[in-house]
């Protein structure tokens, strides 16, 4: 086995490990913006850890640039489109959980009553 793939082994390892996180993230957090923090940045750096393994188990060719416009396309949308949904949520009202054991109110909102 080369070092090529050895390196390739490891990388996609690696990518395995941020998208187990990241699911044990959207099943462990309280809240919707918390949940979309953990996939959000963990899914994206997984993916592209995967798709970098990839290009590397392939070699240098046309597969490859392929696989490199996937690593872009992905590291654009990801981010943005994680962003887009906690926008949307916060606009519609969505709040955020700020203690353990809390309602979703903010601390504002708790010194008025």
């Amino acid at each position: 086995m080369s070092g090529l793939h050895v390196a390739a082994l490891v990388v996609l390892a690696a990518g395995s490990f941020f998208l187990l996180v990241g699911s044990i993230g959207l099943l462990r957090f309280p809240d919707f913006y918390s949940r979309c923090h953990a996939t959000g940045k963990s899914d994206t750096l997984g993916v592209m850890l995967l798709v970098l393994g990839l290009i590397l188990v392939e070699g240098f060719t046309l597969n490859s640039a392929k696989l490199l416009l996937i690593l872009t396309f992905v590291g654009l949308t990801n981010p943005t489109a994680t962003h887009a949904l906690a926008r949307a949520a916060f606009q519609i009202g969505l709040k955020p959980r700020f203690r353990r054991h809390d309602s979703g109110t903010s601390p504002e909102e708790k010194k008025e009553d």
